[in-house]
């Protein structure tokens, strides 16, 4: 059921209009409630973590990655190098010059047509040169093992990696080419003996 007396605004003696009526205002902000104070005497219960005042705090100096092992001398590399050059060029200079003394002494042997190279009896004439051959691939094998574990040691140990990893691939290479260069100071010195004849 409505009204039939609806309220009027009041009317003000002297104006002849009705006021606007009043422009509802935004309710007052709420106050910030200070913080609870501790009271004095409280204690946490058994088993409850401790908070220090103020918060965790971050630890000083933050997180460090962990350093790179300092690099020692490159003496280990460098011996290594040096093992791995005389695999390769020293020994293999030796046993090319054995090859062309062997070939001069057997010739027959390096210029056999047949293909039959069981027969070594056709080397004693230059069994002396062949013995110093045998010799000088041994020591050349002891040299490069000896550069490929130092190699290997130099790269583990950051004491001249570059160094040590170009001395193991000298030392591994040095087997082939003292075979190349004795074949071919083999096959060189028999060319020249039966040339000679």
């Amino acid at each position: 059921m409505t009204d039939p007396f609806p309220p009027q605004p009041p009317a003000y003696p002297g104006s002849g209009q009705t006021p606007a009526p009043p422009v509802p205002q935004a309710p007052p902000a709420p106050q910030a409630q200070p913080a609870p104070q501790a009271q004095p005497g409280y204690a946490p219960p058994p088993g409850a973590y401790a908070v220090p005042v103020g918060g965790y705090q971050t630890p000083i100096g933050g997180y460090t990655p962990p350093q790179a092992p300092a690099k020692g001398s490159p003496g280990l590399g460098a011996v290594s190098l040096a093992l791995g050059l005389i695999a390769l060029i020293l020994i293999p200079i030796i046993g090319a010059v054995f090859g062309a003394q062997i070939g001069s002494a057997a010739p027959e042997f390096f210029m056999n047509t047949s293909g039959n190279y069981d027969d070594l009896a056709a080397l004693a004439p230059a069994r002396t040169q062949v013995l110093w051959t045998e010799i000088a691939f041994w020591v050349g094998t002891a040299v490069g093992i000896t550069a490929i574990v130092l190699g290997i040691a130099a790269a583990a140990k950051r004491r001249g990696r570059g160094l040590g990893i170009t001395g193991l691939v000298l030392a591994a290479v040095g087997p082939v080419v003292f075979f190349l260069a004795a074949g071919i100071g083999a096959g060189f010195g028999a060319a020249s003996t039966m040339t000679a004849f």
